[in-house]
């Protein structure tokens, strides 16, 4: 019975010192060596990193370029590109794979919620602006893109519900605030009101 109890032990140390290293930040690791003696060194980022680095939305600003889950991602990485080029439904196939790995992901939920309603997929996008605000009631471009959803719906009451929201939420000026606002008033402006 001890002997059972100290594997296990063993076994609990082994496997969260190997979580530990592949979780950990790839720029923190040095040139390792392996079992057989050659030096391995980390790949440097090129240059098409930083390009694929950069948030598709301008008030996408809570992708970092320095978030670890952006750059460890495929998907993700995937799915930017395809927003880059217009590949809505491409953009929306590889953010759901990378919400398969990463449910609790308010940018995500955002970023296919934005490539629905480019589709003109109003209730699909719906879901995912709300779905982000529920993972994160602070996501800034969720609550304007749910906002300018609800323009095309025809419903500027709960628009300007969210641009309530967003001022209580920017303590500076923001753009999502700045974007959100112009929408309704142009919204207004072809409405008559």
């Amino acid at each position: 019975m001890i002997r059972a109890v100290a594997l296990a032990i063993m076994l609990g140390v082994l496997v969260s010192g190997v979580a530990a290293y592949t979780v950990s930040s790839p720029g923190s690791r040095t040139a390792t060596t392996p079992p057989f003696g050659v030096a391995v060194r980390p790949a440097e980022p090129s240059a098409t990193a930083d390009a694929d680095a950069w948030p598709i939305c301008t008030t996408m600003t809570s992708v970092a370029l320095d978030a670890d889950w952006a750059q460890l991602d495929p998907d993700f990485k995937a799915g930017k590109r395809a927003l880059r080029a217009e590949n809505w439904n491409g953009a929306i196939a590889a953010f759901e794979l990378a919400a398969l790995r990463d449910p609790t992901n308010a940018d995500i939920q955002n970023y296919i919620g934005y490539a629905y309603r480019r589709l003109r997929q109003i209730g699909p996008a719906i879901g995912h602006y709300q779905k982000a605000l529920m993972l994160n009631s602070r996501h800034r471009s969720a609550h304007e893109h749910l906002g300018e959803a609800y323009l095309v719906l025809g419903e500027p009451a709960k628009a300007q519900h969210l641009l309530e929201a967003l001022e209580n939420l920017c303590l500076l000026p923001c753009e999502e605030y700045d974007d959100l606002k112009r929408a309704i008033a142009a919204y207004k402006t072809l409405a008559g009101h």
